[in-house]
């Protein structure tokens, strides 16, 4: 479980060529006054240089530096290994391109604070707007990471705004080689139900923008949901060897 050392949350934001809404994202984000780490994951000049400015325009950004790109999950615990052995206790994620909403930032650190051993989970609320294929495809992935925690409570598994206590989370990237790329979100809400900790739904409105909006997105559908299925087969295994002490744990917790 996590350390008893105070709490020390940060906001870490993992981005690979975000486009021009990385700045409102950093900019919202600062208005948190929560201390702001980038993880740049081998980004072209031109992003260099943004968030190269960012940090001189805003006092509370640090930014990290992968040469090549590695994907969200190994970006993520770049920031983790280093916000850990600075003191931080708990990352809040937010994505780049500016879909999680930046006035909850508060709210999510507030129950982070309260329940420091929890997870707390961004439940995503979709706007009229929003594309069909992505609001109905993530109930795929929701509905096998809730079997493989044996229904624990993920509200979301694929929403990327949440608050990690550091400790566990680095404890169990740690443990696989897996959770680097697409498959981070899903993978991590399940490794870490299956570790014990409490699970924290909250609701936050998420924007969608398009490529007249400044809208940035990496995701492709073929290679993206093959890296998924690939990773609810491995998940699945796990849960069956994790499945009779899964169910003496609810026993007692019931």
């Amino acid at each position: 479980m996590s350390s008893t050392r105070a709490f020390a949350p940060l906001i870490l934001i993992p981005c690979y060529n975000p486009g021009a809404r990385i700045d409102t994202t950093v900019e919202a984000a600062a208005r948190s006054g929560v201390p702001i780490w980038i993880v740049d994951d081998g980004s072209d000049e031109s992003t260099r240089r943004r968030l190269t400015d960012l940090s001189q325009c805003f006092p509370q950004v640090t930014v990290l530096r992968h040469k090549m790109n590695r994907g969200k999950g190994a970006a993520v615990l770049t920031g983790l290994q280093g916000a850990r052995a600075q003191g931080f206790t708990h990352a809040l994620t937010l994505d780049a391109d500016g879909q999680h909403p930046a006035d909850r930032i508060g709210a999510f650190i507030a129950a982070a604070g309260d329940q420091t051993e929890a997870l707390i989970l961004g439940r995503p609320v979709f706007s009229a707007d929003a594309p069909a294929l992505r609001v109905q495809g993530r109930k795929v992935s929701n509905f096998w990471a809730n079997l493989e925690t044996l229904w624990a409570g993920i509200g979301d598994s694929l929403f990327g705004m949440r608050v990690y206590p550091i400790d566990d989370l680095v404890a169990v990237m740690s443990e696989t080689r897996w959770m680097r790329r697409f498959d981070f979100d899903p993978e991590a809400a399940v490794r870490l139900a299956w570790r014990g900790l409490p699970l924290v739904n909250m609701d936050a409105p998420v924007r969608y923008f398009d490529a007249e909006s400044d809208g940035v997105s990496h995701f492709r559908y073929g290679r993206d949901n093959r890296l998924l299925i690939w990773m609810h087969l491995r998940l699945l295994a796990g849960f069956l060897r994790r499945l009779p002490r899964l169910i003496r744990r609810r026993w007692q917790d019931s």
